[in-house]
């Protein structure tokens, strides 16, 4: 159900046909995916978001970022295939358009309907056929659909990645849904990757943009494919108050009880874009501990899961752990060497400044299982982080050598 799961949110989909007419096509090819969705509130929204870091921002982003000052949401229209972005002025009034032909569909006003686009960067969005695809989706809209909207807004994803939670607040039943795409272009902070998450909890105004910034910081940030941080960079966060809670204010139990539950969906999610890197056979999940503080935690994790030498022995299972002792050590957080701690898949490969003895056969066989951990102890104090990766593999390669074509 995904998005879809809290009260009061429906979705609708449609198959436009966008990347297609992106590369040239003159026509929708037969059997095209759904690749546009509409999201709707029945309720306004308190919204949060977290946008990409990169100087140069996609028109999407930055109407969202402007939208977002209003704070009265209640629609999201998604569009995969085109990034619309690196397309001036052209591009501002294509996003804007998507809102206004969203918010005449839904009786809304524009600046209450956000808008995400991801595919190739530096082209026109088809907005002929995005026109007729939002007319499609406003008018198929069900509560039932959101898997199926996780399914429209994925470009080299190969599975939706999709998370449920319900968790009791004040007596009533309180939902978390939430939707992501996300496979190559992935490297804190954000990263190529859309990322949605509702609820109907009653909240205080703010609550949604005060809770944003940390929970990507526990999930979305720590998740790294291949080094490339995009230019469409986008998760938000949804509340619409249907549940009919007593509002949630900042600072109580039940609004930690809200956060910590809208991490673990986030969390969920983090770890699928990492399962589903491009060209990835493996996932890497790196786990510190005994760091100076969790950010310096967060900081090392990040830099074992995104080193290029360390994904690629995963990916041959070569046993070389002292590629993820050289990660640590340049990752910039403080390690006490005499201290340090390493184990791969259970096997402590490293303590007390050097190597242990270790069957490396059996280190080499937990390089090879689906999902590896690495966990890491520095020494220091107790912060703790976990950080997810995948391999770096041939087929990545291929991917993006043929991306555009």
């Amino acid at each position: 159900m995904a998005v879809t799961f809290p009260v009061g949110f429906r979705a609708g989909t449609a198959a436009c046909g966008i990347k297609a007419f992106t590369a040239g096509a003159a026509a929708i090819p037969t059997g095209q995916r759904d690749d546009l969705c509409v999201v709707h509130s029945s309720l306004p929204c308190d919204t949060g978001g977290v946008f990409t870091t990169n100087k140069i921002k996609s028109a999407s982003v930055v109407i969202d970022q402007l939208h977002l000052q209003h704070n009265r949401v209640q629609a999201l229209v998604i569009n995969s295939g085109n990034a619309n972005a690196c397309t001036g002025a052209q591009g501002f009034k294509d996003a804007l358009q998507m809102a206004k032909l969203t918010a005449d569909r839904l009786d809304l006003d524009p600046d209450q309907v956000l808008v995400s686009s991801t595919g190739v960067i530096g082209r026109y969005l088809p907005m002929d056929a995005v026109k007729a695809g939002i007319a499609i989706a406003c008018g198929g809209m069900s509560p039932d659909r959101g898997t199926e909207a996780a399914r429209a807004i994925m470009t080299t994803d190969k599975v939706a990645k999709i998370a449920t939670k319900e968790i009791e607040i004040g007596g009533r039943r309180v939902r978390i849904g939430g939707m992501c795409k996300g496979s190559g272009m992935i490297h804190p902070n954000m990263a190529t990757m859309l990322a949605y998450i509702t609820t109907d909890a009653a909240v205080e105004p703010g609550l949604m943009a005060m809770f944003a910034k940390p929970v990507a910081d526990l999930s979305f940030n720590q998740v790294t494919v291949d080094g490339d941080s995009s230019t469409n960079d986008t998760f938000l966060v949804l509340a619409n108050g249907a549940a009919g809670n007593d509002m949630v204010r900042r600072g109580t139990s039940d609004a930690r009880a809200l956060e910590t539950a809208i991490v673990e969906v986030a969390r969920e999610l983090a770890r699928a874009i990492a399962r589903d890197g491009e060209g990835a056979s493996r996932m890497i999940a790196v786990r510190v501990h005994g760091a100076e503080s969790d950010d310096e935690a967060r900081t090392a994790a990040r830099a074992v899961a995104s080193s290029s030498l360390v994904k690629t022995a995963v990916h041959g299972g070569d046993p070389n752990w002292g590629r993820i002792v050289c990660a640590l050590g340049y990752s910039g957080a403080e390690l006490a060497l005499d201290k340090l701690h390493l184990s791969i898949g259970g096997l402590v490969v490293f303590e007390r400044g050097a190597g242990v003895d270790v069957d490396l056969a059996a280190v080499r066989r937990a390089f090879e299982q689906p999902e590896i951990e690495i966990v890491a102890t520095l020494g220091m104090a107790e912060g703790h982080a976990e950080a997810w990766g995948c391999d770096l593999s041939e087929e990545y390669v291929r991917i993006n050598a043929e991306y555009t074509t």
